[in-house]
């Protein structure tokens, strides 16, 4: 899955001396990767020039991210933020509404869990600037978070008005994140000596020189691109609560398909069609043997209907034709059908009241109808039901009683 990861610039800051803070800078730096792991392109443009991707990840300066572990309340999802500014109230210096909270991946009410907090508005400014270009920012991460094992990244900051860049080292670690400059001897009272064993350093080009004489040991040289594709690899996401991107549900179902469409997923799309495949030559293969069952019958019927029948030559409807020729020779030998007038009369006898006479009574398209004006509704319900076990219906309206066979047998012609 194509990624776009955006460095949003450090928050501006007053300082002593200094003017008031710029405004948002007009362009940002990025660097763009096939699948998330290798780089790709990189280089600095406006929001509406930046490249398209599938995904597009903004990352925030260590320094404009301040970090707290408290025990996570338990509160619904529409009050969780305002519970954590009740919790934070006493931890942070600004006011808590003005801070923007995200909670750690994966945390629950009741556990021990890491909070995020920066200045809700500059990120909100933020978004929306790159967002104005055209952008969906999908997530928004920090460059460093607490984690084991311990790293360490050599960086410059600004110094102020007049001054060049200052030297800083960013320390993440399982008990949170801290940014120190290396002038004075602050860094090197606050890093823990000895160093954890399994500690990593990190710097960037421009300052592995001064990094590694203040460390004292080697340092792995990474570029600000390399630096930025790292830390989009996160498992962080500060867009939440009103934060959060729109049409959520839309958002859901457009990550999902776009991750599977990464090269990560490439085996289970294979597999995932190959079962297509296998269902569908499956599904082919029942059709072919229902067809070649149901053309068995047909021809047994077909068969069937020429032996018993020979004078038939050609066969269009094997059970119509045998049904039309049974007729026939039933007709010729003098014999009532189902579908006949001696049928329902036979019927209407067996199941009519001794000594009731019939008043007029009529046959068409094998309904026999009988006029019984005086009868009740309990005498023709009881005519119904003993009619009904030997398979005919009756219909009573306007004083007449209609008998017909169940299924709606219609003479044969």
């Amino acid at each position: 899955m194509s990624t776009l990861v955006i460095s949003i610039p450090p928050r501006p800051r007053l300082r002593a001396g200094a003017p008031a803070p710029a405004a948002a800078p007009a362009e940002f730096d990025y660097v763009l990767s096939g699948d998330g792991l290798q780089l790709g392109r990189s280089g600095r443009a406006a929001p509406a020039l930046l490249p398209k991707a599938e995904q597009v990840v903004a990352v925030l300066a260590a320094a404009d991210v301040g970090w707290h572990r408290i025990t996570c309340p338990k509160a619904p999802a529409a009050r969780l933020a305002a519970a954590l500014a009740g919790v934070l109230e006493d931890a942070v210096l600004d006011e808590p509404g003005l801070l923007h909270f995200a909670l750690a991946p994966g945390a629950k009410g009741g556990e021990t869990a890491w909070v995020a907090a920066t200045d809700r508005a500059w990120l909100a400014s933020e978004i929306a600037l790159l967002e104005s270009g055209g952008l969906r920012v999908d997530r928004v991460v920090p460059s460093a978070w607490p984690d084991a094992p311990a790293l360490g990244h050599f960086h410059e900051v600004e110094a102020g008005t007049g001054r060049a860049a200052g030297l800083a080292l960013t320390w993440a670690h399982p008990e949170g994140v801290a940014t120190w400059p290396l002038q004075g001897g602050l860094a090197r009272a606050l890093l823990p000596q000895p160093l954890p064993a399994d500690a990593r350093f990190t710097a960037l080009p421009s300052v592995a020189a001064p990094a590694e004489r203040w460390l004292g040991a080697v340092v792995r040289v990474i570029t600000p691109a390399e630096h930025a594709l790292q830390a989009a690899r996160s498992l962080w996401n500060l867009r939440q609560f009103t934060l959060a991107p729109r049409h959520r549900g839309l958002d859901v179902v457009g990550n999902l398909l776009r991750r599977l469409r990464s090269p990560a997923w490439r085996p289970a799309r294979w597999g995932l069609a190959a079962l297509l495949l296998v269902q569908l030559a499956g599904l082919n293969l029942a059709a072919w043997q229902q067809r070649s069952t149901l053309e068995a019958k047909r021809a047994e019927m077909t068969t069937l209907l020429q032996a018993a029948h020979p004078q038939v030559r050609v066969v269009l409807d094997a059970p119509l034709q045998m049904q039309r020729e049974t007729d026939a020779l039933r007709a010729a030998a003098g014999r009532a059908g189902d579908a006949d007038l001696e049928a329902a009369l036979e019927a209407a006898a067996s199941a009519w009241p001794e000594g009731e006479p019939v008043q007029t009574l009529a046959y068409q398209g094998g309904r026999l109808t009988l006029a019984v004006p005086d009868w009740d509704e309990a005498r023709i319900d009881g005519f119904r039901q003993a009619l009904a076990t030997a398979g005919w219906s009756v219909e009573a309206a306007d004083g007449n009683l209609t008998l017909r066979r169940d299924g709606g047998a219609e003479p044969r012609t």
